[in-house]
């Protein structure tokens, strides 16, 4: 039996002692992730907060057979997401798009409002027409914050096979998404 599952076992049971530990083992691929993602210190920090409280409060229901760092980065990912729609919704947020606006456009600063849900949405079908492989190496370096050298390492490829794949995936998302294009080039790359 592997010692993360231990860990997740005693957790389930309440032991903070073991919670403190897988905190000390994805904390910082949690900030890394989130900070990649959202270019702010303070709100990265408040995602990998936010998410382990969610660990915490829901450590009953942690599924053993599941991914634990699946688990987690879909977790901080819907935090992100949550976020982001709190700052859509916010009036100061209106009020800057309204002030930007090129006053050429064929839409409205409302008509531009995001539905993250949609773009979710979008995005799961985009990827099923990834290889499995693209899919996989996506999801662990985008979704999850694992570096390439260590998809790399795990996955027994070279580090160049890794972007590649990695590239051909993006490409693909990239055209799929269509006009979810941008919102998916501000999550995922950069």
């Amino acid at each position: 039996m592997d010692v993360e599952r231990i860990y997740l076992e005693r957790l389930r049971s309440g032991s903070y002692r073991d919670f403190t530990k897988l905190y000390e083992s994805y904390a910082s691929r949690l900030y890394a992730f989130a900070l990649h993602l959202t270019h702010s210190d303070a709100l990265a920090k408040d995602i990998v907060q936010e998410t382990f409280i969610k660990v915490w409060v829901r450590r009953e229901q942690i599924d053993l057979d599941m991914s634990f760092s699946a688990f987690l980065f879909t977790m901080a990912k819907n935090q992100l997401l949550n976020e982001f729609r709190r700052q859509a919704n916010s009036p100061l947020f209106w009020e800057d798009v309204v002030l930007n606006e090129s006053g050429d456009g064929e839409e409205t600063a409302i008509e531009r409002k995001l539905s993250f849900e949609e773009f979710n949405h979008r995005l799961e079908i985009a990827k099923q027409k990834l290889t499995p492989r693209q899919r996989e190496l996506f999801e662990l370096n985008k979704e999850q914050g694992i570096t390439i050298t260590e998809i790399a390492a795990k996955a027994f490829i070279s580090e160049q096979s890794v972007r590649n794949q990695l590239s051909q995936a993006l490409h693909v998302l990239r055209k799929e998404l269509g006009k979810y294009a941008l919102l998916f080039s501000l999550f995922f790359i950069g």
